[in-house]
């Protein structure tokens, strides 16, 4: 019976990976912007940030909210997205506010069941919805792209599975499950 259990969890790893790598849609290395290539750097550098005592605190959380005005304690998802745009020299809304990332003149993807036009790629911030909340209330970097399955970034989140505190996680999400996905690298004649 052990045997056979395994055999299943090792068929359904090789299955997913398997799935992943021919139908993922995630950029290959060599074609991304050198702006997206940064800010790829940067928020991968980060992942293994955790709070200190699961109360949104920490002396990196408390840098990605300074750099958005806010002290600790205060949710920290946007201000790390802020925070990695900001490192990388993109121009951005310095915001711990989810829906300030998203704004209509800079959304490329938006979950309405059609095909995308634009396909999102890594360094493109996407947004969740919460119906509780009737906005975007949490938010993260695409890293990768696929038919299904999306790899994020994001802080502020647990780890799947793990009783540890918030911190920055590489994810997979469904993709049905976010809302829409922002570009702030490409540049607009708008501003930001």
């Amino acid at each position: 019976m052990a045997k056979n259990h395994h055999l299943f969890k090792f068929l359904f790893v090789f299955t997913l990976w398997l799935y992943l790598h021919t139908h993922s849609h995630s950029v290959k290395a060599g074609t991304l912007s050198a702006n997206r290539t940064k800010l790829k750097h940067i928020y991968s550098q980060e992942i293994g940030t955790r709070e200190k005592s699961n109360r949104n605190d920490g002396s990196q959380v408390e840098s990605y909210l300074k750099y958005t005005g806010h002290n600790k304690g205060a949710p920290w998802c946007s201000a790390f997205v802020s925070w990695c745009l900001g490192q990388a020299a993109i121009n951005n809304p310095r915001t711990a506010w989810s829906p300030a990332l998203l704004p209509a003149k800079r959304i490329i993807w938006k979950n309405t069941w059609q095909k995308e036009k634009t396909q999102p790629q890594a360094g493109d911030v996407f947004g969740i919805w919460y119906a509780s909340k009737k906005r975007i209330a949490h938010c993260g970097f695409i890293d990768a792209w696929g038919e299904s399955i999306v790899i994020t970034v994001e802080g502020n989140t647990n780890e799947a599975g793990s009783r540890e505190g918030d911190g920055v996680y590489r994810k997979r999400r469904l993709k049905r499950t976010l809302y829409a996905v922002a570009d702030w690298i490409t540049e607009r004649k708008e501003g930001i």
